[in-house]
């Protein structure tokens, strides 16, 4: 079956990349010669093509007229971007990349050095396929702060902008980089929630529930209490996440052998790397998971409900606690939910950890590319405040006004067409609408409330669905908890994962153990579950995980923070 899905991946990003190869081949017209009175913005009268290898719902690939015109007015550029029809979208990087027949620009997920998509972006680097961008990042407004001491994080910087292997040269540019370091790019409260009216009854604080021990106390309150949903029917002690069913972390923080990466390694009292097999963390957690089955105290289909009825149950009330969700998510505007928490980890209370700074995604330009520095300079246009002010807010005058200060105020006719039909909303083209096309090449150097005067877009003018948001930020107590945040500039465990002879073994047996833990909940005795870890721990070792670990540690004592 791997096998046909493999090919048909294949036929249809021939297909695609057959279909772009013709539009490339064609005469394209490509005018330099900047046009009187143009402005200073302007780049070159031609077409840009960009293939994004990220799923539909990220790329937005169909721009609105009046902002693909504004766009045109401003650079000369027409943007074509071009998304992949399939769901593996690391699979359609490697056919794609191997194809040869590119267009002018590919974009792709990239979170940090450890993602799979690295090893085949390495590749190609390797192998002369990509345009060296150092010297054109160089020339630029935005992106030459790339090269200032300080702004890159250092797994940017050292493991895919400018490897020592490549001399100087980059084929990569990380996206998604904040302007300043230890930064927020939203006020995000995320993790378990409470019923407000729960909380009221039962009279309790919360944000005084840190112990998973204290959550199963709580849960069996909220049983016996007989709490009903909007439908009359019992209420569920506790829920799936608002996105689903999952196994996230915060909801049994304290019994998960993970920092805030989720990697599920940390070193343990005598400083010894281990991963989350080593230890008796997973079968604690399985225990656990299973007795709050066992007393219908979770919801049976926890970790397997899908988006919308999780949804649903929000709306309904039908959840006394769900499991994850942030102070944003809509089904939530009249705070009929509460963060719980948070739980305290392995390592102790909890503590706020911010990464110096974090990447999302990333762009490169094929060396068919002609004049690859019009695409440079238009990544740079769109990281401009200019750019931004564009692809994320629209048109002035169509979508919003601007104050005294330059900064824009939102027109309440989008908000409430954003909030009452999302789909139509999206059409007008940006950003703050819920259209994403210039993600793939100009969103980083950000500062939200330097740029715009709100961290939030419609912050200023919005209605309630910002203001619970808000309301929720300050009832969490965040910017004291941010004041007090652990910042950390460092690669993630699984960072170095491909550098190990067989690594691709080892990463694919730190899946399954991942999955074993889900067979492991519903097992039915805990001998069963004890044997199903047992099996996946041997797995791992004989995949290669300890020489792996003493990998990381060789990192550690070269100098490079991990970040657990």
């Amino acid at each position: 079956m791997k096998k046909m899905s493999y090919k048909l991946l294949t036929l249809l990003l021939v297909g695609i990349l057959l279909l772009t190869a013709c539009s490339n081949n064609s005469k394209e017209t490509m005018n330099h010669e900047k046009p009187e009175g143009a402005p200073d913005t302007w780049i070159a009268d031609r077409t840009i093509k960009g293939l994004v290898f990220m799923s539909d719902g990220d790329v937005s690939a169909g721009m609105n007229p009046e902002i693909a015109a504004e766009l045109k007015k401003k650079t000369g550029i027409t943007l074509e971007l071009q998304g992949i029809t399939v769901e593996d979208s690391t699979e359609a990087l490697t056919t794609g990349l191997a194809s040869g027949d590119l267009p002018d620009f590919v974009a792709y997920y990239l979170d940090h050095s450890g993602r799979p998509e690295m090893q085949i972006l390495l590749k190609a680097g390797r192998e002369g396929m990509f345009h060296d961008l150092t010297p054109m990042l160089k020339e630029t407004e935005i992106y030459s702060k790339y090269f200032e001491e300080g702004y890159l994080p250092k797994d940017t910087k050292d493991n895919i902008m400018f490897r020592d292997e490549f001399k100087g040269a980059s084929y990569f540019a990380h996206m998604s980089m904040a302007r300043e370091p230890g930064t927020v790019k939203r006020k995000y409260v995320g993790g378990p929630y409470i019923l407000k009216e729960i909380v009221d009854q039962l009279g309790i604080d919360p944000m005084e529930i840190d112990t998973t021990e204290e959550l199963r106390d709580l849960a069996v309150k909220i049983k016996e209490g007989n709490f009903k949903d909007e439908n009359g029917k019992p209420v569920t002690p506790i829920g799936p996440t608002a996105w689903g069913g999952a196994d996230r972390d915060f909801i049994f923080n304290d019994l998960v052998w993970s920092g805030e990466t989720g990697e599920k390694f940390l070193k343990d009292e005598d400083g010894k790397i281990k991963h989350e097999a080593q230890t008796g963390y997973g079968l604690k957690r399985v225990n656990f998971v299973r007795d709050l089955l066992a007393e219908n105290l979770l919801h049976p289909e926890f970790f397997t409900m899908e988006e919308n009825r999780a949804k649903e149950g929000i709306v309904n009330k039908s959840f006394g606690i769900v499991a994850d969700m942030h102070n944003y998510v809509v089904q939530n505007n009249d705070m009929k939910y509460v963060p719980l928490g948070p739980i305290d980890t392995v390592e102790g209370d909890y503590q706020m950890q911010l990464t110096y700074k974090s990447g999302y995604a990333g762009w490169s330009i094929p060396k068919t590319t002609e004049y690859p520095e019009d695409i440079v300079k238009l990544a740079d246009f769109l990281a401009s405040r200019e750019g931004k002010l564009l692809s994320q807010y629209g048109i002035e005058g169509r979508d919003y006004t601007l104050d005294e200060k330059g900064n824009p105020i939102v027109k309440k006719e989008v908000l409430e067409l954003k909030e009452n039909d999302p789909a139509q909303a999206a059409k007008l083209g940006f950003r703050g609408a819920g259209s994403y096309w210039a993600e793939h090449l100009g969103y980083t150097d950000i500062d939200n409330m330097a740029d715009f005067g709100e961290f939030e877009y419609g912050a200023r003018v919005a209605g309630e669905d910002t203001q619970a948001a808000e309301k929720i930020i300050e009832m969490w107590n965040y910017d004291e908890r941010l004041k007090n945040a652990q910042v950390i500039d460092g690669s993630t465990p699984k960072s170095f994962i491909f550098e190990l002879e067989n690594g691709d073994n080892l990463n694919i047996a730190l899946d399954t153990y991942n999955e074993n833990l889900l067979r492991a909940y519903y097992s039915k005795s805990e001998k069963e579950a004890a044997q199903i870890l047992q099996d996946s721990k041997e797995l791992l070792e004989k995949s290669g995980l300890n020489e792996y670990i003493k990998l990381i540690e060789k990192k550690e004592k070269e100098g490079t923070t991990i970040r657990f």
